[in-house]
């Protein structure tokens, strides 16, 4: 074999090499892509599961508690807040919001003691705190699969593929400060 041949299937080898490693690199941030979204799209449901719950919370509330109208509608617009957010800094805000408007809401409660042992109250308050639940862990995992995903795009090589491709940062879904902080229980 000539030296010119040995050198054309030293190059081919390279670049073969090269190419299969760019196709890895590239299907591998696409996977990553694809398991961030979905993980984003399961906190979007068990939010939205929560804001499903709202309604029924509300209209079980105001049987007992019609004069308590601020609270309710409070709870309502934080609840739409959810409903129109399309970012995880926008969920984060209207999450933010929602929350201090069910524990605005489990104030009014207090002053109802009937309301605190009817049945479908009782129910939907199990409901409601087991999808908090739901909405910590999703939200601690999709935020690890960012982590992931975003340190991946910004290693060297892949983060000049990644570049190339468009593969951009993703947004964790991050908790504000005032979610915390303890909250202040009094009883008078």
């Amino acid at each position: 074999m000539s030296k010119k041949l040995v050198a054309i299937i030293a190059v081919l080898a390279v670049v073969l090499i090269g190419a299969v490693s760019l196709v890895g690199s590239y299907n591998s941030l696409v996977s990553m892509d694809e398991d961030v979204n979905g993980k984003w799209a399961q906190v979007e449901n068990v939010v939205k599961r929560r804001a499903d719950l709202i309604p029924n919370l509300v209209n079980t509330v105001q049987g007992f508690a019609d004069q308590e109208r601020e609270v309710l509608m409070g709870v309502t617009e934080a609840r739409s807040r959810i409903q129109s957010a399309g970012s995880p800094s926008e969920y984060a805000e209207a999450n933010e919001a929602l929350t201090g408007a069910i524990s605005r809401l489990n104030v009014v409660v207090e002053s109802y003691p009937e309301l605190k042992s009817n049945e479908n109250f009782i129910r939907l308050q199990d409901e409601l705190a087991g999808t908090e639940n739901r909405i910590a862990v999703e939200r601690g995992r999709y935020n690890e699969s960012v982590q992931q995903y975003n340190s991946r795009i910004r290693k060297f090589p892949t983060s000049l593929m990644a570049g190339m491709f468009g593969f951009e940062q993703k947004e964790y879904f991050e908790i504000s400060e005032s979610d915390m902080e303890n909250p202040e229980v009094k009883f008078e």
